[in-house]
């Protein structure tokens, strides 16, 4: 059984976490297309004293954290499901890849720190490296990205055949490529590919489920302007796949119009989406048709929502509801009056009689049966 982490290390993981995805130029999360997924290794080596451990590494199976691992345990500990069976493998694996992950990427460093000639302060090499399962559970490409200090260094994929390079600030020579292709073919792309089926297979409950977007519409008036802002919000759906539209009369709305559009993170799992549209006092004369339109691009659904750009303020009651308002009112007066004439002419009916209900003193028990 893995080791559960300590306080120390979960505050290292978060704080490494933190760090990479606010440096690194890349965002992990659209290396794949809808319907596949992928296992993405998040790794930085830091040069300088900071609280951070020298090496650490992040896993992710598509947007889930898997395993963490850094160089002062030299252990893979999982941030999931941990099945005790591939306990020692898991740690093998780990020690193979991340070790050589791990002396590239400090050399890369020392390399590029005496290149630059950077004597101080701190210095981040951030890598994302992992691997893509196809629809039909074919194994995909596997890619690798390098960046320092933010800036990209070099990016490769590799196909089972070919490795292609896209080279920024380091060369590579025949023989290096060689090496490279080698590991690739060798042991980066089938452990990779290994791993990922069994992590698809031990989180399926949570990576595979489907959960669709509940979408809002608002409204905003902009006083300074006279104008009005409409806002489309998808919200709590998973994946985080989905198309979002803005329409103008039948056409898309273009994007350097729109505001939003990026898709964040809900504290539950999910994900939502906003985008939105300023419409000027001039366009409202015109009378536009808006409507949003939105698609999950994994599931074979599409829901269309119209604005109503001429509809009052949400804290304004319109024509027709006032006149629903007054509707209601005169009704509940008639039924008021009528049951007031109809207890007087039962009171006249019954005068006399020892027995009327005309005259009513609630008791104890009168109260009490009516409760």
């Amino acid at each position: 059984m893995a080791a559960e982490p300590n306080k120390e290390h979960n505050t290292c993981f978060e704080l490494t976490k933190r760090m990479l995805m606010l440096l690194y130029p890349l965002s992990f999360l659209t290396v794949v297309s809808a319907g596949s997924h992928s296992l993405m290794a998040l790794a930085t080596y830091i040069v300088g004293q900071t609280p951070f451990p020298e090496f650490t590494v992040v896993l992710m199976l598509d947007d889930l954290q898997i395993l963490y691992y850094d160089s002062v345990t030299w252990k893979a500990v999982y941030r999931s499901h941990n099945d005790s069976k591939y306990y020692d493998e898991v740690q093998s694996d780990a020690g193979v890849v991340f070790h050589d992950m791990y002396n590239s990427m400090k050399n890369r460093a020392f390399y590029l720190k005496n290149h630059l000639n950077y004597t101080v302060g701190v210095h981040a090499h951030q890598r994302l490296a992992g691997c893509e399962l196809l629809n039909n559970d074919k194994p995909g490409l596997l890619r690798t990205w390098d960046a320092f200090d933010g800036q990209n260094l070099e990016e490769y994929t590799f196909d089972m055949e070919n490795i292609q390079i896209k080279q920024l600030w380091i060369t590579w020579n025949q023989v290096k490529q060689l090496r490279v292709k080698f590991l690739c073919e060798h042991i980066y792309h089938p452990v990779c590919i290994k791993v990922l089926r069994r992590y698809l297979n031990m989180e399926k409950n949570n990576v595979m489920r489907k959960v669709k977007p509940r979408v809002r519409l608002m409204r905003k008036k902009l006083t300074d302007s006279q104008g009005l802002q409409i806002s489309c919000l998808a919200t709590g759906f998973y994946p985080r796949h989905i198309n979002l539209t803005l329409f103008r009369d039948g056409q898309p709305v273009d994007d350097d119009q729109i505001t939003g559009g990026e898709i964040l993170p809900n504290g539950d799992g999910t994900y939502q989406m906003r985008k939105s549209l300023v419409i000027s006092a001039e366009e409202l004369r015109e009378e536009h048709n808006y409507n949003c339109t939105m698609k999950r691009l994994n599931l074979d659904n599409k829901l269309d929502i119209t604005f109503d750009v001429d509809e009052s303020d949400p804290g304004s009651l319109s024509p027709s509801a006032v006149i629903s308002v007054l509707v209601l009112m005169c009704v509940t007066v008639l039924i008021i009056t009528a049951l007031i004439i109809w207890r007087k002419k039962r009171c006249a009916a019954g005068r006399g009689s020892e027995t009327s209900q005309c005259k009513y003193t609630p008791t104890t028990s009168s109260v009490q049966d009516e409760t």
